[in-house]
């Protein structure tokens, strides 16, 4: 009997350890499911002004990229999660069918015992055993075999009610799980035809840019020239925050002698791949030279950062602490506020609002101010530099 209830009890530390490590592996998932929920509501929000104001065919059709690469995204989730729910409702059926037989040999088992104590109810019976015996030794042997007997019954009994107790809370979580796997195929079968219809919209907008192909060349040419005003200023400001040019402040407009917090810097450099996001929300333009969605030999203007698309007047945070320099207005970018983090700095562009001024210190996750919304769309810009050389951000945003 001990080996028995060992088993079993083996058996059960076997099923809530399966059922555990899939819960892990469901709530990652959950997470990343709603932070993809999350941007893609964003997406649609900016893509529906747009299209309500019959915005840039480009500009809808860069948001409805992103939107249709949320919804994969989504939809990869879906279907690992669906893998994980499906597996443990295998494996936890097969250990429970185990378990099953287990407790079924310890019903019999106890099933005769209660049986043979039955014939044997007669009091006379027991008394009569244990006076047959040959010695007195023998009788106390008897008499505490009969005693762990009837004990052991009772402690059977009660451990075999446990055991079904737990057996049927589990038998619940598989067909919760069954229930949550259908729910799954079904939320699956929703986002694919929802990715569908945005795929079908994807191919009219680039139907409608190939109409008219000089418009939208002017338009790449005015953001083009945007760009390089934004970078010359970033470059200048940077090369004065070095003591590379007059900084002059808003605090009186003096000289600055700049010393760069090399301690500062190699606390910074620890941090890549670590440092939090400025926002919450999702990347709709990367580092570097982005293909056209439409012209593929049209040279687009090389992007020093990227582009996050967030809700309306979210905030602003700083991802590292250091001191801001300057805050100045750029065309298209609208204000822009930079930090330097000993010999690096972080940029944050096409801001409505600013809550801080230059020669503040601002500490990690400090708010700097909000996004503005500007021509229907609420993105930041965010830039990340290392001296005089612009850095992809991604790589250092955890």
């Amino acid at each position: 009997m001990n080996s028995i209830r060992t088993i079993c009890a083996c058996l059960l530390a076997a099923i809530l350890c399966s059922l555990s490590l899939p819960a892990q592996t469901l709530q990652g998932s959950k997470d990343r499911k709603a932070r993809l929920e999350r941007d893609i509501r964003i997406l649609e929000k900016q893509l529906d002004a747009a299209t309500a104001k019959s915005n840039s065919a480009a500009t809808q059709l860069n948001l409805l990229h992103a939107q249709s690469e949320a919804r994969r995204e989504l939809l990869n989730e879906s279907e690992s999660e669906l893998r994980t729910v499906t597996d443990s409702v295998r494996v936890c059926t097969g250990q429970i069918k185990v378990l099953e037989a287990r407790l079924d040999t310890m019903s019999r088992y106890y099933s005769r015992l209660v049986r043979g104590a039955y014939k044997n109810r007669d009091a006379r019976v027991w008394y009569l055993y244990i006076l047959a015996s040959e010695n007195l030794g023998q009788g106390m042997r008897r008499y505490g075999y009969l005693r762990s007997l009837s004990a052991r019954m009772n402690a059977q009994g009660r451990e075999i009610r446990s055991e079904r107790a737990r057996l049927e809370e589990r038998k619940a979580r598989l067909d919760s799980l069954q229930l949550q796997a259908r729910r799954l195929r079904d939320e699956r079968a929703t986002e694919l035809g929802k990715l569908r219809g945005e795929e079908a919209k994807s191919r009219q907008l680039v139907s409608q840019l190939q109409k008219d192909q000089r418009k939208y060349k002017d338009q790449i040419s005015q953001k083009r020239r945007e760009v390089e005003a934004l970078n010359r200023q970033i470059e200048k400001m940077i090369a004065d925050a070095m003591g590379g040019g007059k900084d002059k402040t808003a605090q009186g407009g003096r000289k600055t002698d700049t010393k760069i917090d090399q301690a500062l810097s190699k606390e910074f450099s620890a941090n890549k791949g670590k440092l939090p996001w400025p926002v919450e929300g999702r990347v709709v333009s990367h580092f570097g030279r982005n293909p056209h969605p439409v012209y593929s030999k049209l040279e687009m203007p090389f992007n020093n950062g990227v582009g996050i698309a967030v809700e309306r007047e979210a905030p602003v945070k700083a991802v590292f602490g250091g001191v801001v320099k300057q805050i100045v207005v750029v065309p298209g970018y609208n204000q822009c506020i930079l930090v330097q983090h000993g010999e690096y700095f972080t940029f944050y562009c096409k801001m409505g609002s600013v809550a801080v001024k230059a020669g503040d210190k601002v500490k990690t996750g400090q708010v700097l101010g909000h996004v503005a919304t500007i021509a229907d769309e609420t993105q930041l810009h965010f830039q990340l530099w290392k001296g005089r050389e612009p850095q992809n951000p991604e790589k250092w945003l955890r």
